[in-house]
């Protein structure tokens, strides 16, 4: 099996270093997982069809060890799950080469993300594509120590700003087309983890955006086998 389904896989839900501990569930050719940053501000529910592998939860707590030693093999690789009783204790992944063990974590040392209850209502939908994705990422980048970005609708005009505030500020707007736009109040939302959103899934031609003023962002993107919803909670008030 081609080893970059599973890395695909794991920077969808590890966006650079912000989740590293997740249950893994495998079950009738499909991987899925869903995951929570350690300050809460980021929830996101993935999965990946057409995976060939045994049916069982693997209990992954430290995903930045995991990507290194993944790293050692080539892209060519078989995988098996070393056991104790009915728990995974061991992934062991192997090449024409070499072997590398991955030791598995009971899954109750694993924080596990809340039930997701009602959503809120998203007054707010922006077409997210290639130029938005580029745009977004070059303009964080530009903006390194800027913490945030902030949507502002008036129900005609939609723009997405990196770096907002009421007072005159180092920024980058980014035009955006909307296929449903409402007048809200202006809701602002962790940049960083929102670049590195991008990152994970720069390779997808299309996706929404849905913002709601309530204080909760919602994105999906659907490319290849892999399905990833993100739920971004926003920050406190920009002035």
């Amino acid at each position: 099996m081609e080893k970059t389904k599973l890395t695909r896989f794991i920077e969808k839900y590890h966006l650079g270093g912000n989740v590293n501990a997740v249950v893994i569930n495998s079950d009738n050719s499909k991987l899925s997982t869903r995951f929570i940053t350690g300050d809460k501000s980021l929830l996101g529910e993935l999965s990946c069809d057409n995976f060939t592998f045994e049916n069982t939860e693997l209990g992954v707590y430290d995903t930045e060890q995991l990507s290194k030693l993944l790293g050692v093999l080539s892209d060519d690789v078989t995988y098996n799950v070393a056991k104790s009783g009915d728990t995974a204790i061991a992934l062991e992944v192997n090449d024409q080469h070499s072997a590398v063990n991955f030791m598995l974590s009971d899954k109750s040392v694993i924080n596990q993300p809340p039930a997701l209850k009602q959503l809120p209502d998203f007054q707010v939908k922006i077409k997210v594509d290639r130029q938005f994705i580029n745009r977004f990422i070059s303009g964080k980048s530009a903006l390194s120590d800027t913490e945030t970005f902030t949507v502002l609708s008036d129900g005609t005009d939609t723009k997405v700003i990196i770096g907002y505030a009421s007072i005159n500020t180092n920024r980058v707007t980014i035009p955006v087309v909307t296929t449903e736009s409402s007048k809200i109040k202006n809701v602002s939302f962790n940049a960083n983890l929102f670049k590195d959103v991008l990152v994970a899934n720069k390779e997808c031609e299309s996706a929404t955006l849905e913002v709601s003023e309530g204080g909760l962002a919602r994105i999906n993107f659907k490319v290849d086998d892999y399905d990833v919803t993100y739920y971004l909670v926003a920050v406190q008030d920009v002035d």
